[in-house]
């Protein structure tokens, strides 16, 4: 996707959505100095031309029986099976991120399993029968942190 030119209004709602999605039109239309439907407008825009993929909640994954987060690296047998591959992941419900990525690994995938035991189990079962090769697996003890992405704020 080609990169897009933002004006001094887009950055504003791009960074009071990423830091609250459910804020409202008219909250925004107000803090910007315009009106609800100018706010509309640019949002609609914004979400045609791609730069908003969507808004979401964010669960907490522990108190929805996640207790165990991980990232696991996939070495490729076959660098023509990437998209078989891939599509295989994508039916794995406790994966909720897949790359495509330089370095040691192939592909990246982060997954939520109950447990170790359910994560050996997933390791063991659905994830080996990808047919992708080798793996490795790092387990999370805690997300630290996670944030919005910073929006230039150089015309503020």
């Amino acid at each position: 996707m080609p990169r897009i030119q933002f004006d001094k209004l887009d950055k504003k709602i791009l960074r009071m959505l990423s830091e609250n999605a459910r804020i409202p039109f008219l909250e925004i239309a107000r803090e910007c100095g315009v009106s609800g439907a100018a706010i509309h407008q640019r949002i609609q825009k914004l979400t045609s031309s791609g730069v908003i993929n969507g808004f979401e909640t964010l669960v907490d994954p522990s108190s929805a029986g996640y207790e165990t987060c991980a990232y696991i690296g996939f070495f490729l047998k076959d660098p023509g099976s990437y998209g078989s591959v891939v599509n295989e992941l994508y039916k794995i419900p406790e994966i909720v991120e897949c790359h495509f990525t330089t370095g040691k690994y192939d592909l990246l995938v982060k997954l939520y399993a109950r447990n170790n035991d359910h994560l050996l189990q997933l390791i063991h079962g659905p994830l080996q029968a990808v047919g992708a090769g080798r793996t490795e697996t790092l387990i999370s003890f805690k997300e630290e942190f996670r944030r919005p992405l910073p929006i230039d704020r150089s015309e503020d």
